[in-house]
């Protein structure tokens, strides 16, 4: 789907940037949001982002998304 390589996607999980839920099996599994991180990660680390600085950058997007939706709701 996103055409990375499975160590790619190890990695991001060993660096807690992505973490996939795990089947019974100990497969990954990937919502849609994660799949959306990981494409950010990618744009990311294309620009020369570390991944320590991208899961910093996402950890930062959350919690800005948050924020927006906190500030919406009290309206």
């Amino acid at each position: 789907m996103l055409q990375v390589q499975l160590a790619f996607l190890r990695r991001l999980d060993q660096q807690q940037v992505v973490v996939p839920v795990r089947s019974a099996g100990g497969q990954r599994r990937y919502s849609r949001r994660e799949i959306d991180q990981v494409a950010e990660a990618l744009e990311l680390i294309d620009e020369g982002v570390t991944l320590v600085g991208v899961r910093h950058v996402l950890a930062l997007r959350r919690r800005i998304a948050d924020l927006e939706a906190e500030l919406q709701a009290r309206g």
